[in-house]
């Protein structure tokens, strides 16, 4: 699973000409962005995209315990950011390959999350694992496969995962699997409210 990134990334100079960049709301906009005045440049800052999967063997899920930070040491999905020229599927199962040297059959979309403090949407799937077969990726302290009344609840990394794992498990109760949506809002005390679609 990705890192956190802060809500506001700062910018001083143009990707594109190397000049100092200025903040100010475009002709034709309505949202502050960094101008370069010297080659006209406006550079947009948009949302991450964040793939994953939910990696399914017989009635238990596939968990990694992370290798570096943040919440190094604690339970994740394996996910991370995609890639340019890849697809969302691709970047699930390639992230499921790095983090748990893990294949995936049947590849599916599970749910959409959106995180709008961190600037983040996670896509996540769901897939079974090919042979129950898995192992940490360098990523990765250790995988393991878990039932649901063995997962580490007190120590999931992110609330995204917290939610995903959440609503996974009421949705296995009933056998129903339809697509999910949350938004995930970080308070000012840095809880967290999670609305459901």
């Amino acid at each position: 699973m990705c890192a956190y990134l802060p809500a506001d990334v700062i910018m001083n100079y143009c990707s594109q000409c190397g000049s100092a960049v200025v903040q100010r709301v475009p002709p034709g906009d309505h949202l502050p962005r960094y101008v370069c005045d010297h080659c006209t440049t406006v550079h947009y800052q948009n949302p991450k995209i964040v793939a994953g999967c939910i990696a399914e063997w017989n009635d238990q899920i596939l968990l990694c315990k992370r290798a570096i930070e943040p919440q190094y040491g604690r339970w994740t999905l394996p996910a991370g950011f995609m890639e340019n020229g890849e697809t969302t599927q691709a970047a699930a199962t390639r992230e499921t390959w790095e983090e748990a040297q893990a294949n995936l059959a049947n590849v599916s979309l599970y749910g959409l999350f959106n995180l709008p403090y961190i600037n983040q949407v996670y896509i996540i799937f769901r897939g079974e694992l090919v042979d129950g077969k898995a192992a940490a990726g360098t990523e990765s302290l250790e995988v393991k496969l878990y039932r649901e009344g063995d997962i580490p609840w007190h120590d999931i990394a992110f609330p995204v995962v917290f939610e995903v794992l959440e609503r996974y498990f009421a949705d296995r109760k009933t056998g129903e699997f339809v697509t999910r949506i949350s938004d995930i809002v970080r308070n000012p005390d840095r809880s967290t409210t999670v609305t459901r679609y």
